[in-house]
């Protein structure tokens, strides 16, 4: 049981990433490169939130319970300013280094355009995110205990899997929403890119509320999936012609 229940939550919380890196990044030696150094801004942002909470908490009291609190929810706002702050440090090297990558691209013509970098990068940040997230908890998947046997919620396995896939997803769009809002000085597209993922952030501090911070959650990452396609030059004629030539394609065969 406890097999299945890793593998069911990993297969949940990485599948769809696993699937846009096979079939979206990893033909590009140049995509690699971009969404592996995202990943590493996005470690570099956890190294300096780490180091602010460790201080906090050694120069607090830590039978405050209450002060505690405030400490945990202070960390995870600084942590979601520090992680926008990377972001935009990302986009400013990648526009600083575009001449460069297209040095070194398979492609003969221009370099990658700053909405594929804006994808790629945001899926590196997702990836990692979702590790960092998901990677513990699927160890403890493994047993030994059973999950509930002292009240606690026996969904926290899946709940905490669907949480990571969203957050996942999530960086993925506020990737490309970031870098088009940089690119085009559209400064309230990026005050909302942050504001969002701080309503995140708080949602998931009513866990284990889950019927609270889940359905909201997943309410932004379709608003934000929608907003992504629109803003990256997607219409509802292109998705209308996709559907077309598929039915097409499959009649053909």
């Amino acid at each position: 049981m406890t097999l299945a229940v890793f593998f069911g939550c990993a297969f949940i919380a990485f599948g769809p990433a696993f699937a846009l890196f096979v079939f979206t990044v990893a033909k590009d030696p140049l995509r690699v490169i971009i969404l592996i150094a995202g990943a590493f801004f996005w470690l570099l942002s956890l190294l300096l939130s780490s180091l602010v909470w460790f201080i906090a908490i050694k120069a607090s009291n830590s039978q405050d319970l209450t002060l505690q609190r405030g400490l945990l929810i202070f960390g995870v706002f600084f942590s979601v300013l520090l992680q926008e702050v990377f972001r935009f440090a990302y986009y400013r090297l990648l526009r600083k280094a575009t001449e460069g990558l297209a040095a070194i691209s398979d492609d003969d013509g221009s370099a990658i355009s700053v909405r594929q970098m804006a994808y790629v990068a945001g899926l590196g940040f997702g990836i990692m995110s979702g590790a960092f997230s998901m990677i513990n908890i699927l160890s403890d998947s493994l047993g030994p205990g059973t999950v509930g046997i002292f009240g606690d919620s026996q969904y926290y396995f899946i709940i905490t899997a669907l949480m990571t896939l969203a957050l996942t997803l999530l960086h993925t769009f506020w990737g490309v929403l970031f870098f088009e809002g940089c690119e085009k000085s559209r400064w309230w597209v990026i005050a909302a890119v942050v504001s969002l993922h701080l309503l995140v952030a708080g949602l998931s501090l009513l866990n284990p509320l889950y019927e609270g911070s889940l359905p909201p959650v997943y309410g932004i990452t379709l608003l934000m999936g929608v907003w992504a396609f629109f803003s990256s030059g997607g219409s509802l004629h292109s998705l209308n012609a996709l559907c077309t030539r598929r039915k097409a394609e499959g009649e053909s065969s």
